[in-house]
């Protein structure tokens, strides 16, 4: 079951989503594994005073793929084929504004496959 979460992010409102397909289109699309970057990425804010930031382009970059993909999951059609052309209808991104935002729909989401496949195993053991 996905979940769908809308972020105000530069006076737009932006569907994000999260499913068990997210990881696999992260992975086929940038060959990294999204639960190691999410994890990153929040030790990396956790604590941090987005007035002196400390987070290098990689991890901005990073940031942005997750975000584009969540986003682009949730509205396939409204929104661009590449990162870039997403981001480009903002004039600003906070990481600090939007990456709690995503970092809790995807604990929903993991939360709440946890629960279904724990559903099932108790339905499927009578």
């Amino acid at each position: 079951m996905a979940l769908v979460k809308t972020v105000n992010i530069d006076g737009k409102d932006v569907k994000f989503r999260a499913s068990a397909a997210v990881p696999r289109i992260y992975r086929n699309r940038f060959h990294r594994d999204i639960y190691k970057d999410l994890n990153d990425l929040q030790r990396s804010v956790d604590g941090e005073d987005p007035e002196s930031s400390s987070l290098d382009s990689f991890s901005l970059e990073v940031f942005e793929d997750i975000s584009y993909i969540m986003a682009k999951h949730a509205d396939p059609k409204g929104v661009p084929d590449t990162p870039d052309e997403w981001l480009d209808q903002f004039g600003t991104f906070s990481i600090y504004q939007v990456l709690p935002e995503i970092i809790e729909l995807w604990g929903l989401n993991v939360q709440t496959q946890v629960e279904s496949k724990k559903n099932f195993e108790r339905l499927t053991a009578k």
